[in-house]
């Protein structure tokens, strides 16, 4: 078990959502999907069966709206809004960044787009909370944590008790009521908030994982004079954390520095390496970013900023393999990965396009015969 970290005088095999597999950590093999078939119209490479359509382009108005898309689209998310859904994008634009919207219909007919956070700082990656909003996270050393509304309707709140550190992912564990967070440092730490009130996070205390899988309290969230990853002795330190997604117990989040996906069981208290590029043949995942799950089998999806543009699929038997590529986009990064809420659509952006700047990123919709378990 030479990745594992365990605590609590437990351990398990496997990385699996659903249950638990035999291999670890995830190994390169066949995808579920199949091959990827030559690139289609959009310059994506996609298994059989599956098409792309791009939704939104920045600088350019959304069709069917008149809302101008956002420059370096990154972090995002869908949300459930009647019959249809809302898919929340960031913007990694310093000083401008913020975060956008599009609504969709039941047909995944755009309906609208709108803008739900404005003036603030490389908003990179972020998280859904239970009760349908949007947390937006500031990537700079001094950043905050934004609740937005999804809807457009409310206003964008500072969420300051959730810590001020170079933020990049959120994710909600509804079981024990905490919202566990990503550093996007060298040296960084894994973090996790806990709000006096479940649901309001507007009061609550900021905790780090410690090497012995202990929770620290973070004395001054502030991080001012001194930083939050350098208050608590014995920090359990992460290189470059990235995207987090939590589902069934379990957090899953990525760090580009070794090019890991870990995996933090809080029922069990351990930790785990469900993927590390040097312990498989011919990785297929590099640079980790961005990670979602689907909503049935529990496949993960993780994009890769860097690496040959792919959204590469890691199974809950343990197999990592391409789901898809983008091709014609090397100086991009892809980002942004979210189903739809029935599971069936699949979002994500190129931050930078084909162009290579901000200004070209594209925002796109896959759908296809994703697994469903049955």
């Amino acid at each position: 078990m030479r990745a594992a970290v365990v605590g609590a005088g437990s351990a398990a095999f496997g990385f699996s959502v659903t249950r638990e597999a035999l291999a670890y950590p995830a190994k390169t093999g066949p995808s579920p999907y199949g091959s990827l078939l030559p690139a289609d119209a959009n310059g994506i490479m996609l298994p059989s069966g599956f098409t792309s359509r791009v939704i939104a382009r920045s600088t350019q108005t959304v069709a069917g709206t008149g809302y101008v898309w956002h420059s370096a689209p990154d972090g995002g998310a869908c949300f459930a809004d009647g019959t249809g859904w809302i898919y929340v994008s960031n913007s990694e634009i310093s000083g401008s960044g913020g975060a956008s919207a599009i609504r969709f219909d039941a047909n995944a007919t755009i309906t609208g787009a709108y803008r739900i956070l404005s003036g603030t700082n490389r908003n990179c990656a972020g998280g859904a909370t239970p009760w349908n909003t949007w947390i937006s996270c500031e990537e700079v050393d001094t950043g905050y944590c934004w609740e937005t509304d999804p809807t457009g309707v409310k206003p964008a709140v500072r969420r300051a008790a959730m810590g001020r550190f170079n933020h990049e992912a959120a994710a909600c564990d509804p079981v024990r009521k905490v919202v566990y967070l990503t550093e996007d440092k060298t040296d960084g730490g894994f973090y996790r908030f806990v709000p006096t009130v479940w649901g309001d996070l507007s009061a609550g205390t900021l905790q780090v994982l410690k090497n012995d899988l202990t929770w620290a309290t973070v004395p001054d969230p502030d991080g001012s004079p001194t930083t939050t990853r350098k208050q608590v002795s014995g920090m359990k330190v992460f290189n470059g954390g990235e995207g987090a997604y939590y589902r069934n117990d379990k957090c899953y989040f990525t760090t580009k520095g070794d090019n890991k996906v870990w995996v933090y069981d809080a029922a069990a208290n351990t930790l785990q390496t469900v993927y590390d590029d040097d312990l498989t043949s011919n990785p297929p995942l590099t640079g980790v970013d961005n990670i979602t799950a689907d909503a049935h089998v529990g496949d993960l999806f993780v994009a890769e900023d860097g690496g040959n543009m792919e959204i590469c699929v890691i199974t809950p038997t343990d197999v990592v393999a391409p789901f898809l590529r983008v091709t014609g986009q090397s100086a991009s990064e892809l980002c942004g990965v979210a189903f739809n809420p029935a599971g069936n659509r699949l979002y994500f952006s190129s931050q930078r396009g084909t162009t290579g700047s901000s200004s070209g990123g594209i925002t796109y919709e896959v759908t296809g015969p994703f697994r469903t378990g049955l």
